[in-house]
């Protein structure tokens, strides 16, 4: 018996551990649908508005990402396996120095420390990139670097939402921007599998109960009638100027108000 309870013990207390380990990563008080006196727990005042958990987790995240995927780019530059391939190379290199003068100058104003080197996770995928060869390498690259853009996309989209922080706002807009333009070159290169990335996106999910029913072959559908405005209404916007499947990554230079780029 007393080792049947010392068995259950160490359970407990391993359960316990993983718990309090794990508690952070889902523990955000300002994720959607928690009570309104939550919404400021790890939350600071700035300058620039309330810094949430969220929004520090979203500064990391996009130095993170050019501290891997810049250097992606510079192996996949020097190999050149193909022009498809350097052009994405070359995508990530220049989005990511740019990206990353400004996640540097947004940190400093809000003093949140950044680290300095690809997590695990990251610095395993450079292995793997490193280690191959030919098609193989063409296809890591690839796929790697087009599923963690995916990963990160709409996690942009969430924080840019809901946070309260103009500088914060400001990062995730220029962030959707160079995310969209990189998946956008990746996609170019016809090594992306698409089926692998869906199966990996909807592991573990649900159809929508409110979606369309399934398209029945030969059948032809109605054509839906064009959403516009009704009425003599005068606009003066132009969608983007740039082709299609292209994305416009033109934009002015940060205010550098800490001299971090001294």
């Amino acid at each position: 018996m007393s080792r049947v309870n010392g068995t259950a013990f160490v359970i407990a207390a391993l359960v316990t551990t993983v718990g309090a380990l794990a508690f952070p990563v889902w523990s955000y008080a300002d994720r959607s649908g928690t009570p309104e006196a939550n919404l400021a727990a790890g939350t600071v005042s700035t300058q620039w508005g309330p810094l949430t958990a969220a929004d520090r987790d979203l500064i990391v995240r996009v130095r993170l990402a050019g501290l891997w995927e810049l250097p992606a780019g510079q192996q996949a530059m020097e190999r050149a396996p193909s022009e498809a391939i350097k052009e994405a190379a070359d995508h990530l290199i220049v989005g990511h120095t740019d990206l990353d003068k400004r996640v540097r100058i947004v940190a400093a104003q809000l003093g949140v420390e950044l680290p300095n080197q690809p997590n695990e996770q990251q610095q395993g995928w450079l292995q793997e990139m490193t280690n191959a060869t030919g098609a193989d390498y063409e296809y890591k690259f690839a796929n790697l670097l087009r599923s963690a853009h995916g990963k990160i996309f709409p996690a942009i989209g969430a924080v840019r939402n809901q946070t309260r922080n103009t500088l914060v706002r400001q990062l995730a807009s220029d962030a959707n921007q160079t995310v969209l333009d990189h998946i956008t070159v990746l996609e170019k290169t016809g090594r992306v599998d698409f089926d692998a990335i869906a199966n990996d996106s909807v592991a573990g999910s649900t159809a929508s109960p409110s979606g369309p029913p399934a398209p029945v072959p030969g059948q032809v559908v109605p054509s839906a009638p064009a959403a516009e405005a009704s009425g003599n209404v005068s606009t003066t916007s132009r969608p983007s100027p740039a082709e299609p499947g292209t994305v416009n990554t033109g934009r002015p230079d940060p205010v550098d108000s800490q001299g971090v780029l001294q």
